[in-house]
């Protein structure tokens, strides 16, 4: 059986996740909430590391973050079109965990991987309210769905601070050697942009969303529909 999640975020591979909002993630498990990732597809075609690896790596950090939940459903990498099929699997899995919120890909960003991943959650949000789709699996309402930054972002609409938990961050990034780690002489392993220097242009890019606040680090999250608050306070300044 299934467990009813809290927050459900999803990325197109292992590491998205980890990448845009693992501060974010730890902070809510640590308050309690019951949080998970499920990556859509295994990164078969990564330039670096391989599917065994892969998971292994998104074990440990999971571990880091304390996740209450984490799958794949195996779609196939670069090939994450809105399809019926590809629409219908991640509806099914978010009806199975039952989310309150979902996080998604920011919609622009170079990977071509992450802006379909972004569209494709979007649909099955959607969908995974609608009754008559899918009638064999029971609809739910409707989560919320905001958008965390992965390479490219923008001025975010909201901010969480992330700084007590920028350790774990850090330590679930590393986690992933495969993708991030400095090649050592004689490895088999393809220069790419995230063993370049990325995950300290990730700590950069938090640290300057947390000068917005005068805060040492935090993370950044979009929204396409206006979100409800019932009173402006001290925390809105």
């Amino acid at each position: 059986m299934s467990i009813k999640l809290d927050i459900l975020v999803i990325g197109a591979h292992a590491d998205d996740a980890e990448i845009g909002m693992s501060g974010t993630i730890a902070k809510q498990a640590a308050a309690g909430y019951k949080v998970g990732i499920i990556d859509l597809t295994e990164a078969e075609l990564s330039s670096n590391g391989n599917v065994q690896l892969r998971q292994e790596e998104a074990a440990a950090a999971s571990r880091v973050l304390g996740l209450s939940h984490r799958s794949n459903l195996g779609l196939p990498d670069r090939s994450l079109h809105a399809s019926p099929e590809n629409i219908a699997a991640v509806t099914e899995a978010i009806r199975s965990l039952s989310p309150d919120i979902v996080f998604a890909p920011y919609w622009e960003d170079r990977h071509p991987d992450h802006v379909a991943a972004s569209k494709l959650v979007e649909e099955a949000v959607f969908n995974a309210k609608l009754r008559r789709y899918m009638p064999n699996i029971s609809a739910i309402p409707a989560p919320d769905l905001y958008y965390y930054f992965i390479n490219d972002w923008r001025t975010p609409d909201l901010l969480v601070d992330v700084t007590a938990f920028y350790p774990l961050k850090e330590q679930a990034l590393e986690c992933y050697r495969s993708q991030f780690g400095q090649a050592v002489a004689g490895e088999d392993v393809a220069l790419t942009p995230l063993n370049q220097g990325y995950v300290e242009r990730v700590k950069a890019r938090d640290a300057l969303l947390g000068q917005r606040k005068l805060i040492p680090y935090a993370e950044g999250f979009a929204v396409k529909s206006p979100y409800l608050i019932e009173l402006f306070g001290s925390s809105s300044t």
